[in-house]
């Protein structure tokens, strides 16, 4: 009897990205890959390489929808692997926030990945699946202009660790992929730009700095190919059980990427080891030096009246 092939469901496949490189690397390991992607014209080109491939928007679910029937299809109703990785980023002082903005960053990162377990779970169960979501190491840290993606990979952090307990009794596993910086799309594409009335307009040198810092030398970003090739290898080990866990650490909660185990090392340290690290990192000292030093010149003023 012949063994069934395995198969596995990416979300965010645009080439250049974690999603693309993970796709491929499931690919190379034998397994029956749908690649997904907003842009119909990339679909065609997943074809071309061996994979199937289906439309998919996480912020509608119309396209879920639809994407559920024709998976369901694709793999008779048996999906071993489901992998959210799309997701959308925002660089943006906390106190120049457009909600706009930020529900549209919430509804890819997390109202998205809600809605994809929701669609996919009768599926995962019967093969006693595996669920993998792409937090942000940025969820633990205070990512200086970066607390609307943090807070939404937050989220998703917290969401993941109830749902591995939810899903336990079916046998259906959780894990989470705690990304340091990678070399990716979402990295890049993150841009933004400050209002004219921004607390942070003086030092604006700091906040364009910001932009892009994931994909900047000084950060470290891991390759794509190497992160996928970690991620896949985590994914396909077997969990070992919890007395093991106690010594080895969890199977459902990895970090890699640039930076990663160092912040996460350090914030065992505590939030005043993370607080002062961030805060000399991006030169915020900087401003509080101005402010200090208008401070003292209103004080002065006020006294020579």
């Amino acid at each position: 009897m012949l063994q069934r092939q395995r198969t596995v469901l990416v979300t965010g496949c645009t080439p250049g990205g974690i999603g693309y490189a993970t796709a491929k690397e499931f690919q190379s390991r034998g397994f029956h890959v749908i690649a997904t992607a907003r842009k119909l014209s990339l679909l065609e080109e997943f074809r071309d390489q061996g994979m199937s491939a289906v439309a998919l928007d996480v912020t509608d679910s119309a396209s879920i929808a639809a994407c559920r029937e024709e998976v369901g299809k694709l793999v008779g109703d048996r999906l071993d692997i489901l992998v959210n990785n799309a997701g959308r980023g925002l660089i943006t002082p906390a106190t120049d926030i457009s909600l706009h903005d930020a529900r549209a960053v919430y509804e890819t990162n997390v109202f998205g990945v809600m809605a994809m377990v929701s669609s996919f779970i009768n599926l995962l169960i019967p093969t006693q699946g595996l669920i993998i979501n792409v937090a942000s190491i940025s969820a633990i840290i205070p990512y200086v202009f970066g607390s609307v993606y943090g807070s939404s990979k937050a989220a998703l952090a917290s969401y993941s660790r109830t749902l591995r307990q939810e899903l336990r009794p079916f046998g259906v596993r959780v894990q989470v992929v705690m990304a340091g910086t990678v070399k990716s799309n979402i990295g890049s594409a993150s841009k933004g730009e400050l209002p004219n009335n921004s607390l942070y307009e003086r030092v604006k040198h700091l906040y364009e700095a910001r932009l892009g810092f994931s994909q900047k030398e000084g950060s470290n970003p891991m390759p794509t190919d190497v992160f996928a090739r970690k991620l896949v290898h985590d994914a396909l080990k077997p969990e070992v059980n919890l007395f093991w866990r106690n010594w080895f650490g969890r199977p459902d909660w990895f970090y890699y990427g640039g930076m990663s185990k160092m912040l996460y090392w350090t914030s065992c340290l505590g939030e005043w080891a993370l607080d002062s690290g961030v805060y000399r990192k991006f030169g915020l000292g900087e401003l509080e030096a101005m402010v200090k030093e208008g401070r003292k010149a209103e004080v002065m003023k006020l006294g020579s009246k």
